[in-house]
């Protein structure tokens, strides 16, 4: 058991660094676009995918011991389950307007790609046995 909360603490840490380094990043060229931080849901998306990313990375230690060969099928089914969020929550504020803009768009990608990346490569670390 210390071993997962390990696992997941140490995730979690490193997750919420990147995420933190790539949100000033993009506050930043948000600022220099003169385009507000709270215009595009960006910090809810920021949050969300890292709660998400952090339940999924749990569920996927979880499964690790009796399920191993599940793991693969788990991960891609929370990739679908980010999607879902997004499509049932932040999908129809950025179409109020009638089109999803390019910032809209980023506002999202951006914090879901970082989060794929490292959940990606943690996957293939319990894969391999390496944490």
């Amino acid at each position: 058991m210390r071993k997962m909360t390990k696992q997941i603490l140490v995730f979690g840490i490193k997750l919420l660094i990147s995420l933190s380094i790539v949100f000033g990043i993009h506050s930043v060229i948000l600022y220099f676009l003169n385009i507000s931080l709270f215009q595009n849901l960006l910090i809810p998306s920021y949050l969300t995918n890292y709660f998400l990313a952090l339940l999924i990375f749990f569920i996927l230690v979880k499964m690790k011991k009796k399920h191993l060969d599940l793991l693969g099928f788990a991960f891609m089914g929370g990739s679908f389950v980010k999607f879902g969020v997004y499509f049932i929550f932040f999908n129809p504020v950025f179409k109020q307007d009638g089109t999803i803009s390019p910032q809209e768009a980023l506002a999202f990608l951006t914090p879901y790609l970082l989060c794929l990346i490292v959940e990606t490569f943690y996957l293939i670390k319990l894969l391999n046995n390496k944490i």
